[in-house]
């Protein structure tokens, strides 16, 4: 495929789209658009979240984005059928491809089956949308399908690689078999293309390119902030084992013990919460930790504003948007030192990362910034820079959409 530049047309494939956790799948979206490609996007589940909570951006995308499982049993058999008349013999290898995957692993036989069918409903809806391009974030179930879809049809393919979800089960997963079937693969940072290179045959290892995720600093930037409460921490994600939240409370809890006053805002939603409830209860933490849900984009930046300092004390992580998001309104920020956070976060430079589960260690950093105003300022005034020098959304998305042009343009 030879793509001018009056032709970029890319589908965009998400598990699900838009989604509070997934807003800079949004801004990647709307920032190529102003580039000129002609983006289409499909969403593998709904958006279930109430009208009121979703920003007016997010409303319109949700009325142009194709949703598979609302189209259900006879979207299903449309495609099947479609299929069958236009493209049996891709049809024949996508089943092939499913039937071996399924053998391997009986018990998850259906799994692939249903991926098969959701890949025929994204080629039809592809040819619809008269795109031939796909491109997936992240390499999971989504990827399956889109793996499936490149094999039926005669479509090109990319895929974006988060981690670190995507290494944890690799075999099971496919994931060198995704590689393989991707055109080419963008990584959103160096640990996570050297996971992707570990996984997949070096063969494949040009056509994996690093480019990075960005925010826009002109809508998250630094505000006045007001004392009067006391320090004020805010942890945003959900609530999940991965993001170490349960670390935070102990945190509370010791630095309650130094007789020094501090706030916990925790936004988001998850498993996690009825447990990290209850330690608060055991703690006796009730009156110092709040816990807000799940809240929009333009409620989030409110919660920025009104922070001291942001902590994610995360076990697991790509490179989090949010905390790209806290440095740029110049919040200090305290993560961990694992994946591509140090990439992020140059330690005692831009911000502090922990070594992940050392509690004594993150109450040591809180403790310093709670004691220090100076320190506090100029850590968040490098964290800031660091992000516009290095995570600008506009300066990344023209990086994206070169990339792009460069490498659908050497596809045949």
């Amino acid at each position: 495929m030879n793509t001018s530049s009056a032709e970029r047309r890319l589908a965009y494939l998400v598990s699900e789209y838009p989604a509070t956790s997934h807003t800079f799948i949004l801004r990647e979206v709307i920032g190529l658009r102003a580039k000129g490609f002609r983006i289409v996007t499909a969403s593998i589940n709904p958006d279930l979240r109430p009208a009121e909570s979703v920003t007016g951006e997010e409303r319109a995308e949700r009325e142009t984005t194709y949703v598979l499982k609302r189209h259900g049993l006879s979207g299903a058999l449309k495609a099947l059928s479609w299929t069958l008349w236009r493209h049996p013999r891709g049809l024949a290898r996508g089943l092939k491809n499913a039937i071996k995957r399924a053998a391997v692993n009986p018990r998850l036989a259906h799994k692939h089956f249903f991926h098969l069918i959701e890949a025929l409903m994204v080629g039809r809806w592809m040819n619809r949308q008269q795109t031939d391009h796909l491109h997936v974030h992240f390499a999971t179930a989504g990827a399956s399908i889109a793996s499936l879809t490149r094999q039926v049809f005669p479509i090109t393919l990319s895929m974006m690689v988060h981690g670190p979800d995507e290494f944890a089960h690799v075999d099971r997963e496919y994931f060198s078999e995704k590689v393989a079937a991707a055109d080419f693969v963008f990584c959103i940072s160096h640990f996570a293309r050297s996971q992707t290179q570990y996984h997949s045959s070096p063969a494949h290892w040009d056509k994996i390119d690093v480019v990075r995720l960005g925010i826009d600093p002109s809508v998250f930037k630094p505000s006045e902030r007001s004392a009067d409460n006391g320090f004020s921490i805010l942890c945003v994600g959900r609530l999940t084992p991965a993001k170490g939240q349960h670390l935070l409370l102990d945190a509370l809890a010791r630095l309650r013990a130094r007789h020094l006053s501090v706030r916990l805002h925790l936004v988001g939603n998850g498993p996690d919460r009825d447990s990290l409830q209850a330690r608060c209860r055991e703690l006796g933490l009730e009156d110092q930790v709040e816990f807000h849900g799940a809240l929009n984009h333009d409620q989030v930046r409110t919660m920025y504003a009104r922070a001291d300092a942001f902590v994610l004390p995360s076990f697991a992580e790509g490179i989090p948007v949010v905390l790209m998001e806290a440095m740029a309104t110049g919040l200090p920020c305290i993560s961990t030192r694992i994946t591509g956070i140090p990439e992020l976060i140059k330690d005692g430079e831009t911000g502090f990362t922990t070594a992940a589960s050392d509690v004594d260690e993150l109450v040591e950093r809180l403790e310093q910034l709670i004691n220090d105003p100076a320190l506090r300022e100029q850590l968040g005034r490098a964290g800031r820079q660091q992000v516009c020098e290095s995570y600008n959304l506009a300066r990344n998305v023209d990086i994206l959409a070169e990339r792009f042009q460069t490498r659908l343009a050497g596809l045949p």
